[in-house]
């Protein structure tokens, strides 16, 4: 069963249909009770670090995250749901997961914000989550802020936007994404294929 974090807002409804999509059977998660038989968890995102970070204290959905994660359940952070993982968001100064090392920050002016369509992900190693997925694929973007880790080997995949910056982030069993896998065509199904399937 794959769990997917409900906090209110967000891309859910696309996350949930596309797994969906691909035979797996899907448990939205709204309360800490929910996460009880739960062999994966996708936290998409998309909205204010601070208010989301607000929502899931407030419901201790972040207790059930750092545990599960702690316990070894795969997990699948997309665009803010990656960004949350990191220690503290710049996006009105907001503590985050600490899941990873680092810190979110935002785009330098010189480029459009936010960072909005098509754009490429060179993978820095060959990991599980990019199985069948060749390097330098398009993935679909929408965001304003970006994750800088502090640790350089939990950045898998970058892409370039005026600068390099980290696109994929991934430990142990923890994965981030700054796309949008849903809205990503066949490259985007075929990473969600791989963290619910037997490759991940």
């Amino acid at each position: 069963m794959i769990g997917i974090i409900d906090y209110g807002a967000g891309n859910l409804h696309s996350v949930d249909k596309a797994v969906r999509k691909l035979g797996f059977q899907t448990k939205l998660l709204t309360n800490p009770e929910d996460f009880t038989g739960i062999n994966k968890i996708i936290f998409p995102g998309v909205g204010n670090a601070k208010k989301t970070m607000e929502i899931i204290r407030a419901s201790k959905i972040d207790t059930k995250i750092i545990q599960s994660i702690a316990a070894g359940t795969p997990f699948l952070g997309i665009c803010l749901g990656m960004q949350l993982l990191l220690e503290f968001s710049e996006e009105n100064n907001a503590d985050c997961l600490s899941i990873f090392e680092g810190k979110v920050l935002p785009f330098k002016r010189d480029v459009k914000v936010p960072h909005m369509g098509w754009n490429e992900v060179q993978q820095q190693i060959n990991h599980p989550i990019f199985k069948g997925i060749p390097d330098k694929a398009d993935f679909y973007f929408v965001h304003s802020f970006y994750v800088n880790p502090s640790n350089n080997k939990d950045a898998i995949g970058t892409t370039d936007y005026g600068q390099e910056f980290c696109s994929v982030i991934a430990k142990d069993n923890v994965v981030g994404v700054q796309f949008h896998p849903e809205k990503s065509a066949d490259a985007g199904l075929t990473l969600l294929q791989n963290f619910c399937g037997n490759s991940f």
